[in-house]
């Protein structure tokens, strides 16, 4: 038991390091929070939509095909284009008389989790990695203990996103519209940047191939 708890408390520290990193998960939870301070719990159901199969997947040994540099390439390459594609569009919605969260609006955060989790190469890095590590020493522990692991790190999704939604719909209502309007455009450009570090990273990739 105190072995469990041990580990999980393991589990807790390093998911919350991968969580809490900035990145395009974090800026759409806060443009789309902006309209809904629960936004932040739909957008990680979307995210386990992906993470649940993935970690089993992975632990059955398939991890060695998301670390292959032709599904990084791809993957990379492919939500690239899909954060640039968001992050334009959400710049463009913002000339509109009233302010919109994004081409994922306020009705598909649950969307936005499923694509920007499956198009982002880091997030599946990490599962191919520190994650299978953490899935495999779960599975050493037992099946239980696995599917705790499972729902704990879950967790640290679930409270830091909707930390952040919280913390959004907040800010709006104390800046007002305009200040609104800036947050909304800070989030989309760094959706936009992290869309050309992604197409960058798998260009350069690609050359080495």
């Amino acid at each position: 038991m105190m072995e469990t708890l041990v580990f999980l408390a393991q589990v807790v520290l390093i998911s919350l390091s991968g969580v809490m990193a900035p990145g395009p998960v974090t800026a759409t939870t806060i443009a789309l929070g902006a309209r809904n301070r629960y936004t932040g719990l739909l957008v990680a159901v979307g995210h386990g939509i992906v993470e649940l199969p993935l970690v089993i997947v992975i632990t059955l040994g398939l991890g060695r095909i998301f670390r292959s540099e032709n599904a990084r390439v791809a993957i990379g390459a492919a939500g690239g284009i899909t954060l640039l594609w968001m992050g334009w569009q959400m710049l463009k919605d913002l000339r509109a008389p009233t302010a919109q969260a994004g081409p994922l609006s306020k009705d598909k955060p649950i969307l936005a989790g499923i694509v920007l989790s499956a198009g982002s190469p880091y997030f599946l890095l990490w599962w191919a990695t520190t994650g299978l590590k953490l899935a495999t020493d779960a599975m050493a522990l037992g099946i239980w203990t696995f599917g705790l692991f499972a729902l704990v790190h879950w967790l640290c999704d679930v409270v830091w996103l909707l930390l952040l939604s919280w913390a959004s719909f907040k800010g709006t209502t104390l800046l007002g519209p305009r200040r609104q309007r800036i947050v909304l455009a800070v989030c989309a450009i760094a959706m936009a940047v992290f869309g050309v570090k992604f197409v960058y990273d798998a260009f350069n990739l690609l050359r080495t191939l």
